[in-house]
């Protein structure tokens, strides 16, 4: 297994100094399944205004906890969940898709999900249905579970609905209109099958295999159930 880049902690961002993450690309890079056009409103105007929202609602928070004041914490506490997901999804989005894509599943990936999904096919299907009938605005995920050792797919209306707590996004589609609209008007599912030919699998083996040295365990036994048949072989 490459290890490369794993066991390194997360860098700690005080409140209100999130960034808007580059694109590792051009803008016109997807072409033709997504247009220049729609990338650059896409990240510059859409997942920036996620970002700022961020800040701003951790500053807020900032000053209740001083004041004392958390008069408004409910919409504050809706507020940071529905930018913080935004954020966190838009930046895995947009490292999940390649020029051209890389192949299909392989090494850790291709292995955990024929072991849970039985097939690569079934699993093509299940999250291609699943984000298709997601109600209005919101994504598709492909996360591992750490808490049940095994890949699972999952729906998110907005951003933050819908998941199971301690899953970990290895692969996203955004299906919110503004992903889409300009190149496939309301054709969801021909959007969704041409984005399939963009997936970075080299970035989702990376994200799974850090995803996998997460532990959420259920029971005051950390390690209890962790073994190298919940988590499978380390493949080379």
């Amino acid at each position: 297994m490459n290890t490369d880049g794993l066991n390194l902690p997360q860098p700690f961002v005080p409140p209100g100094q999130h960034q808007l993450p580059p694109l590792p690309y051009l803008y016109n890079a997807l072409e033709p399944v997504i247009s220049a056009r729609t990338m650059k409103i896409h990240h510059d105007r859409h997942h920036k205004a996620y970002v700022d929202g961020l800040n701003k609602t951790e500053l807020q928070l900032v000053e209740a906890r001083r004041s004392n004041n958390f008069e408004h914490i409910r919409g504050l506490e809706r507020n940071l969940a529905f930018n913080g997901s935004g954020h966190i999804l838009h930046s895995i989005f947009w490292t999940v898709m390649a020029p051209g894509g890389t192949a299909r599943p392989y090494g850790q990936t291709e292995y955990q999900i024929i072991r849970y999904f039985g097939s690569v096919s079934a699993f093509y299907n299940q999250f291609s249905n699943a984000t298709n009938e997601v109600e209005g605005s919101g994504w598709g995920v492909l996360a591992w579970v750490p808490s049940f050792g095994h890949l699972e797919v999952f729906t998110a209306e907005n951003h933050q609905k819908l998941t199971d707590w301690g899953c970990i996004p290895v692969l996203v589609c955004d299906v919110w209109e503004h992903a889409y609209y300009l190149d496939y008007e309301n054709r969801r599912p021909d959007y969704i099958k041409a984005w399939w030919g963009l997936v970075n699998w080299d970035d989702v083996e990376r994200r799974l295999n850090l995803a996998m040295q997460a532990y959420v365990p259920l029971t005051l036994h950390t390690m209890s159930g962790f073994s190298e048949e919940t988590t499978g072989p380390a493949l080379m």
